[in-house]
């Protein structure tokens, strides 16, 4: 690897470039690396108000939180140890712009993420330039996956795959499958053949496999064969049931309490209680629960038992300010 581009990647967008035709490149995280993390002591700085770590974004030398919009500027030292070796992990889009602009210097690149498009027009600017053929390669988010349609691309580079289908979400697989798909669909638009590169650690995982055969019917019934045997959608029904509050022992006893009583009705299609990945956003504890419904069950009934259950719940004082989200086919 030459930064984060494989040798075969690299000789695909020289070609290209050589040939006059443009090249896009995808990947799915904006900033310059989502973890800053001290050498010395292993601390990387976190959002006060998120369980989440900060994302360096290196042109305003800033530290981000992308959920809550909290920012600074980027430390010289560690906050916890002092030591002013400060190295970064992962890669966003602000990243493979820079490697690009260094190995690629007589060439035009663009980025095209949330933070470039922010302005009125931002977002008009870059496709119209990327369009007049004023961007020679162009970085970006999926943002770049829909609805776009360029004459002169002949490359789309994915450059982490492996993100998208270790996500834990029993839709991963089908969501890594439409976006590599629709993004994959940007090259190539007129007669000419485009190509595309997909750089994994895992080039045999099934989905990949899929993706480059664009073999629809496989995946589908792949995953429809796992969600009938794991008792997902479409085959079971999910309500999510989401408390949030910004005391977390409150939060923790309601979840508690509410999982016994849905367990008593509902035996063993209760799942939880579990913390989501990010369990605290804006200093809001997060708890889920997750019931399934078998084909044959009443759905009436359950709502009402449902309703039983939540009015039991807000009529105990202590869980009365908890907020209780109720999210039917959540997913």
């Amino acid at each position: 690897m030459t930064g984060h581009f494989s040798d075969r990647l690299l000789k695909m967008i020289t070609e290209a470039l050589d040939e006059k035709e443009q090249v896009i490149l995808f990947q799915n995280r904006r900033g310059f690396s989502p973890v800053v993390e001290c050498t010395t002591c292993g601390v990387s700085p976190q959002c006060p108000n998120c369980d989440v770590s900060l994302t360096y974004h290196k042109f305003r030398r800033e530290l981000k939180c992308h959920y809550c919009h909290y920012q600074r500027s980027m430390p010289n030292s560690c906050g916890a140890c002092g030591s002013a070796t400060l190295d970064t992990k992962g890669f966003g889009t602000e990243q493979i712009e820079l490697e690009l602009k260094e190995l690629f210097p007589n060439h035009t690149i663009g980025r095209m993420d949330l933070d470039t498009t922010r302005g009125k027009y931002g977002y008009q600017k870059i496709i119209g330039a990327f369009e007049a053929q004023e961007i020679d390669i162009l970085v970006g988010t999926q943002m770049l996956s829909k609805g776009l349609d360029f004459d002169n691309v002949s490359l789309v580079g994915i450059l982490n795959a492996d993100s998208m289908l270790n996500f834990p979400d029993f839709r991963a697989h089908e969501r890594a499958f439409q976006l590599m798909v629709q993004v994959s669909g940007r090259a190539g638009r007129t007669k000419k053949q485009g190509n595309v590169a997909i750089q994994t650690y895992n080039p045999y995982h099934q989905i990949l496999q899929q993706v480059s055969t664009t073999n629809y019917t496989e995946m589908y019934q792949e995953q429809l064969q796992d969600r009938w045997q794991f008792h997902y959608p479409p085959y079971y029904r999910l309500i999510k049931i989401t408390l949030k509050h910004k005391d977390y022992t409150r939060v923790d006893n309601g979840i508690n309490w509410l999982a016994k009583a849905l367990q008593n009705v509902f035996h063993e299609n209760v799942l939880g209680p579990t913390a989501p990945a990010v369990s605290r956003i804006r200093n809001q504890y997060i708890k889920n629960l997750v019931i399934k419904i078998p084909p044959k069950q009443s759905l009436g009934k359950t709502k009402e038992q449902l309703q039983k259950i939540k009015n039991t719940f807000e009529a105990v004082k202590d869980f009365r300010p908890i907020r209780f989200i109720v999210d039917v086919d959540a997913y």
